[in-house]
């Protein structure tokens, strides 16, 4: 039962700062108002913190792999609290942008140190349940972020957003200080010990490629949907955050549901593969839906927000066990980093281009990534191990 609580611990670490490493985009329509900037650039502002992200996860693996979760959760997003607090309280555009990549790069700490409860605390035949709820702590924020930020954005303007992400981020950083523990030796030692880097096999590579390609439509749709629903539609801000948090939540039953099954085939890539057709299923109807102008648009909108993130735990898993307990901090950093990596170039890629073209053009550029990523998905080395 404790390594339940210790899964409780992570997750709540995760999704206190995910509100302002990820819900920004949901309250994009007053950052272009209050930096009075075009789309290209308020995304840049919004996703501020993933240039954060993307310099600290290694090391952050590193660290946890050293001294543990306890450290690297309480110190880690207890900064990016005082971070973004800070970041309330100036008004020069690139000093907003610095504060949050710097907020980034703290609580960044969460999207390591929960990976490892599972790796930890966990044997194989729970680690997909385990990880899909560690991966809820994502969409978890993402729901509370599409509820509460719109109204305070309306009511405060973009610092109330911030200080709710601060106080949000301080409480979950205290928790994580006092109560994380580390697991009995005969759990945390579990799984297979490397002796040389987990990078002499294809497969780890070739998750990370497929991570890397499935960044790109969860992008698009997380960063601009809320965006295209109030300004291609018509949609009320607020109207628009709550629906994205009802998908939110829609996303984390999903997620556990992909957990579940994995642990009862045995196999992360194949169930993945399976996400990944119904994702680009519900993309294709996506672009047709926003380039007629249709209602279609709006249901597939809500749709694939929950489709093209239901696959990231079974990825993030996969990455895990096949680094092994030595390796888990340093390759789960890495695999955040490349997801990261993406996200940055593809923010204001994106923005570009739905401002030259079209919203359609930006879903119709994650589509082609997701196909893709078809051939990429490691199959034929899961078989084998699996047999």
């Amino acid at each position: 039962m404790r390594r339940w609580w210790m899964l409780a611990l992570g997750v709540n670490a995760h999704a206190g700062v995910t509100l302002g490493l990820f819900g920004l985009p949901l309250v994009m329509p007053e950052i272009l108002r209050h930096f009075d900037v075009l789309l290209p650039v308020g995304g840049l502002i919004a996703n501020a913190p993933a240039l954060g992200i993307l310099c600290a996860l290694v090391a952050w693996g590193a660290l946890a792999d050293r001294y543990g979760e306890r450290l690297v959760l309480g110190a880690g997003v207890g900064l990016a609290a005082v971070l973004f607090a800070a970041a309330a309280f100036v008004e020069r555009t690139w000093a907003v942008i610095v504060l949050l990549a710097l907020a980034g790069a703290a609580g960044s700490a969460a999207m390591v140190g929960g990976g490892r409860i599972v790796l930890r605390w966990f044997r194989p035949p729970e680690r997909g349940v385990a990880m899909g709820l560690r991966q809820v702590s994502f969409t978890l924020g993402m729901a509370v972020a599409a509820f509460a930020l719109p109204p305070m954005a309306r009511a405060h303007g973009l610092p109330g957003v911030l200080l709710l992400c601060s106080g949000v981020s301080l409480l979950a950083a205290v928790l994580a200080a006092l109560f994380m523990a580390e697991p009995p030796h005969g759990i945390a030692g579990s799984g297979s010990e490397r002796a040389g880097s987990p990078y002499r096999q294809p497969a780890l590579w070739r998750v990370h490629a497929t991570s890397a390609l499935h960044v790109v439509p969860q992008v698009v749709v997380s960063t601009y949907g809320v965006d295209c629903l109030v300004r291609a539609y018509g949609w009320d801000d607020v109207a628009a955050g709550r629906l994205f948090g009802v998908a939110a939540i829609g996303g984390a039953v999903i997620r556990v549901a992909a957990g579940r099954w994995s642990d009862r085939t045995g196999l992360r890539m194949r169930p993945l593969l399976v996400l990944t057709v119904w994702s680009i299923v519900v993309l294709a109807l996506l672009v047709a839906g926003t380039a007629t102008g249709t209602g279609l648009g709006v249901a597939m909108l809500v749709l694939a927000s929950v489709t093209t993130v239901a696959g990231n735990g079974l990825a993030y898993l996969a990455a895990g066990e096949l680094a092994g307990p030595g390796w888990a901090g340093k390759v789960l950093g890495t695999h955040n980093t490349v997801q990261n990596s993406v996200s940055l170039a593809v923010t204001p890629l994106a923005g570009a281009l739905i401002l030259a073209t079209g919203y359609w053009a930006g879903f119709a550029a994650g589509l082609a990534c997701a196909a893709v990523s078809l051939p990429v998905i490691p199959l034929s080395q899961e078989r084998r191990r699996s047999s």
